[in-house]
């Protein structure tokens, strides 16, 4: 371990995390031979370094330990997109309302694509309708509204959120 400490003093810890306040490198490493365990720099950045004696094998599985832990709490949002023509049947677009309630439920974020195609780009405001009433119906569940419906390109969309994401 020696080759990476480059001060020639520091601040050390010893393996029972007791403070031996600053003292010279050499004798940290001695100490930490003596101890048959490894002098490891905790903050190199700082002047003069913190170091502390501790098994390395042992610390660096602890740190992989705590990534994992962390990143297993983590939620990963995922936008799912609902896509629908302006001439939804009745029972499609109530499918269509149930898979948005149950995306915004598992905490996603939904995109609502309503398509339009050749000359239906003559009933854009059918389409506006169609996404303005998927709002209606889904003011009673716990969804929010990211993104008003606006036209892109041939497509009506939307962007649907969960009300405890905001």
């Amino acid at each position: 371990m020696n080759e990476h400490i480059r001060s020639k003093e520091v601040r050390l810890i010893d393996e029972k995390s007791e403070n031996h306040g600053v003292v010279p490198t050499s004798k940290a490493l001695q100490m930490a031979y003596d101890a048959e365990l490894d002098l490891v720099l905790i903050s190199p950045n700082q002047n003069p370094p913190v170091a502390k004696i501790l098994d390395y094998g042992k610390y660096k599985y602890e740190l992989a330990k705590k990534a994992k832990e962390a990143k297993k709490k983590q939620k990963v949002v995922e936008l799912k997109e609902v896509k629908v023509r302006y001439k939804i049947d009745v029972h499609d677009y109530q499918v269509r309302i149930k898979s948005i309630e149950k995306f915004i439920s598992q905490g996603n974020k939904v995109k609502l694509v309503v398509m339009l195609r050749g000359r239906e780009m003559q009933h854009v405001n059918l389409a506006f309708d169609l996404a303005n009433r998927f709002l209606a119906d889904l003011e009673n569940s716990n969804v929010t509204v990211e993104k008003r419906p606006m036209l892109e390109g041939r497509n009506v969309t939307m962007f649907l959120t969960g009300s405890s994401n905001n």
